[in-house]
């Protein structure tokens, strides 16, 4: 009965995960999950704000399926002043979320069979999204030695005749880490090389680092040239905590712009109206609302790095961004928890949870073994039981 695009795709583990911790707590469980990728704080008031404004002056109906003129004008505004190439109104395409952009660019772009290169660790959706397009994902291991980040020696073995794409995401979703230019140019010089080579550029995170410029190296940064050849993507989930609104975008060439939109018009329609609104005023007007967020995530970031540091056994390397940190248990693989042998990050992860009551993402599910994803997008009150549940797990494991 159902299609075959369907019978081997997996739900994302991520939301899995986060719908589990829910349903433990509706039991009245004390779960703490350091699974889900959002901020614990509220969008911004300012936003909120805007919203309301919109709601009251009635501009609730459909709008085009690229996203109102305003909102389109504003994205291409900050991506130009931040990239250092000018983008314009309609090289910009707006959505129902970051996570549908990239889905609707490899629609538009990828033909069956074609290669998309994947590195590892990647963020649990590229491969399914590629499998839905009929595309092949090419699963690429970046060193570990390189803390996870793509070389270009390891892009140039990767690259055939069947290359239809790369995919970059930085600062990293699982490990927080980030390229420099220094390694981007490395890689923008492999892909000068390879013109037939499009890079899809996941910049959801690229305003939460931690670094003095408040932004991420870019490609574009250093090799402004590939323009054309560069899908930009982006939206507000992440950076203003305003996941649950669905807005994302993407900057690109014309007609790759163009087929997006007619793929949109075709499926969702346009994103929410007063969504659009809200977004206007997080580029436009919260820049102080995120200053004072970045602070707060900052010291989580480092207390979480601080008591990741303390575990026994357990290695980790300190987050460049976004809001994940990346540890290393594998240690453990292969020990026992209650005369039950721990086989996988995945198990490591369901007995933990069972244990403790601590939810995470393992490992695996972002194509590496022995790791978990850990959030510390959360207070530093319940980081810390959270750490102090996983340092008793640890000890019961032998």
């Amino acid at each position: 009965m159902l299609a075959k695009r369907v019978l081997k795709l997996k739900p994302s583990p991520t939301l899995a995960l986060a719908a589990k911790a829910k349903g433990l707590k509706a039991q009245g469980k004390d779960v703490i999950s350091l699974s889900v990728g959002e901020p614990d704080w509220d969008t911004f008031d300012s936003i909120k704000k805007a919203a309301k404004i919109a709601i009251d002056n009635g501009e609730t109906k459909y709008t085009p399926a690229s996203g109102i003129p305003e909102l389109r004008k504003a994205i291409a505004e900050q991506t130009s002043k931040d990239l250092g190439v000018d983008y314009a109104v309609e090289e910009t395409t707006v959505s129902v979320g970051g996570k549908f952009v990239i889905f609707s660019a490899l629609q538009a772009l990828i033909d069956p069979g074609d290669e998309v290169i994947v590195p590892t660790p990647y963020w649990v959706s590229y491969p399914s999204q590629i499998e839905l397009a009929e595309g092949v994902a090419k699963i690429v291991t970046a060193q570990k030695a390189k803390n996870f980040k793509l070389t270009a020696e390891d892009l140039e073995k990767s690259i055939n005749k069947k290359t239809k794409m790369l995919i970059l995401n930085s600062p990293s979703n699982p490990t927080g880490a980030m390229y420099s230019k220094d390694e981007l140019h490395h890689l923008a010089r492999v892909l000068t090389a390879h013109p037939q080579v499009l890079i899809l550029s996941d910049d959801i995170y690229n305003r939460l680092v931690f670094n003095q410029e408040g932004l991420a190296p870019h490609i574009l940064h250093v090799a402004p040239q590939l323009k054309e050849r560069t899908i930009v993507i982006n939206g507000v989930s992440k950076t203003y905590s305003m996941t649950g609104w669905r807005l994302g975008w993407a900057l690109g060439d014309k007609q790759i712009i163009s087929a997006m939109d007619k793929y949109q018009s075709q499926s969702v329609s346009c994103a929410a109206s007063v969504t659009q609104k809200a977004a206007v005023q997080a580029l436009q007007g919260a820049d102080l609302e995120l200053k004072e967020a970045l602070v707060k995530l900052r010291k989580r970031r480092d207390f979480a790095y601080g008591a990741m540091k303390k575990l026994p056994n357990v290695n980790v390397e300190e987050p460049d961004g976004a809001f994940y940190i990346w540890p290393d248990f594998s240690f453990y693989l292969g020990k026992t928890w209650r005369d039950q042998k721990i086989e996988s990050s995945k198990q490591f992860a369901e007995f933990l949870l069972e244990s403790q009551m601590v939810a995470a993402v393992p490992g695996v599910e972002f194509g590496v073994e022995g790791y978990m994803r850990i959030s510390y997008a959360l207070s530093e009150d319940r980081m810390r039981q959270a750490f102090e549940r996983i340092h008793l797990f640890l000890n019961e494991i032998k």
